[in-house]
């Protein structure tokens, strides 16, 4: 699905306007979906620019590439002046935790308990409560990170204990097509193991899934959270 090389500004307001077409369609109030801009591998200005177009709530993948980012997101009059959210949407490793805890508003991608305890220790010393997600693997693909289905249960009843970490809801990647349309199972999948948890964790509540070529249909599915970079910040270039 292609993407215009426009400006960060005017591709957010395109978004916005998608966003809100596909959720009066989906009879859905568009309050209830955030949109994340993923920002991974693009520079701190970009963070910026996306900023100033009112944009508040960011991903980043990796621990140390945003800790690089925040001495130029934090000088004067930049973006840390009013409030901003950034999560963790990479895997956790688990000697990262500290950094971790530190650095990010959520982390979206538990699927660990040695994971969560470090990480509910570390928040503990910072005086923190941390928001998580519990990311599930639906898909077959090697390449995925993410707690089996079948185990979400007892791996939820595993985290009563840890009390400064906060289980938000569940977050999914499922296999890239050029048709959105295959993505339409793993959403509906996500959705019903929230709902059949729901009743004995009723903070499960957030459903984050659906990217760049598939938000119209997740949204459709019931998300929370879209996370969208390329079609905010354009093609990615990796080292």
């Amino acid at each position: 699905m292609p993407f215009p090389a426009d400006s960060i500004t005017a591709n957010l307001e395109r978004l916005r306007n998608k966003l809100h077409d596909t959720c009066a369609r989906a009879h859905r109030d568009p309050a209830t979906v955030a949109l994340m801009a993923v920002s991974k591998t693009h520079p701190a200005q970009a963070i910026l620019e996306a900023h100033a177009a009112g944009q508040r709530l960011f991903g980043e993948n990796r621990v140390q590439e945003f800790a690089a980012k925040l001495p130029t997101l934090s000088t004067p009059y930049s973006l840390l002046s009013t409030p901003c959210s950034f999560h963790l949407i990479g895997p956790l490793q688990s000697n990262k935790t500290a950094p971790a805890a530190n650095l990010f508003d959520a982390v979206d991608t538990l699927d660990s308990l040695k994971t969560a305890a470090r990480l509910n220790a570390a928040a503990a010393a910072l005086n923190k409560q941390i928001p998580i997600l519990i990311e599930i693997k639906l898909s077959h693909e090697t390449t995925k990170h993410g707690l089996a289905p079948e185990s979400l249960s007892s791996f939820l009843q595993s985290l009563i204990p840890l009390q400064n970490l906060t289980v938000a809801g569940l977050m999914t990647v499922p296999p890239f097509s050029e048709d959105p349309e295959t993505a339409r199972p793993y959403f509906q999948h996500l959705r019903r193991l929230r709902d059949e948890n729901l009743a004995l964790h009723p903070t499960l509540t957030e459903l984050s899934m659906g990217m760049s070529n598939d938000f119209r249909v997740a949204i459709e599915e019931g998300a929370t959270t879209i996370r969208i970079g390329t079609a905010i910040f354009g093609t990615r270039t990796y080292p």
